[in-house]
């Protein structure tokens, strides 16, 4: 059993028999009022985004849901395969039940698969990703690293802002739970 303090996103949950993945949480407190948490949950089945929120005693079931090393291999309009690093066996994935993540995937990467079962629902991605700079505009002499920030294409096409003195073709570290620029890989 879960209390609400340990409601980290990435964390699966049950609520009515039903698995669910806590995408972002948000601790609060009103004055005298009992502590809560605000989540942004994601039904594992399904695939609908939910807003719940927790209260200060509340006991939250832990989901029956399990993790396995897999590879992203590549993707078209509407899936990406997965390969799993134990059995070999290839997998595909909804591109729409990965939302926000497939911008943080580059082919070749490890990812934990989320596997409800034996079935695999989705993935969790590390904390922070190495990616490459493929477009910005490029640094002038004497830009430093408090001055400023600039928007910076990644190679698998997401945009973060990144200081003034990062150029195309760098290789950056990318937080992949607030999608901001972290430091150089």
């Amino acid at each position: 059993m879960y209390t609400i303090t340990d409601l980290k996103p990435g964390r699966a949950i049950t609520i009515d028999g039903e698995p669910y993945l806590v995408i972002t949480s948000q601790f609060g407190r009103k004055s005298q009022s009992k502590a809560n948490m605000q989540c942004k949950l994601k039904n594992l089945q399904p695939g609908a985004v939910v807003a719940k929120n927790f209260q200060g005693s509340e006991k939250i079931e832990e989901a029956d849901v399990g993790f396995r090393k897999v590879q992203y291999l590549y993707g078209d309009d509407t899936t990406a395969t997965f390969m799993d690093l134990q059995s070999y066996d290839q997998f595909p994935l909804p591109k729409d039940a990965l939302e926000e993540q497939m911008g943080y995937l580059t082919e070749g990467q490890e990812v934990d698969a989320l596997l409800c079962g034996e079935k695999p629902i989705g993935i969790k991605l590390p904390s922070t990703v190495v990616m490459t700079v493929v477009e910005t505009i490029p640094g002038v002499k004497g830009d430093t690293a408090t001055g400023g920030s600039k928007p910076a294409k990644m190679d698998t096409g997401l945009s973060v802002n990144v200081p003034l003195f990062v150029n195309q073709g760098d290789k950056v570290k990318v937080s992949t739970e607030t999608g901001t620029y972290m430091e150089r890989a």
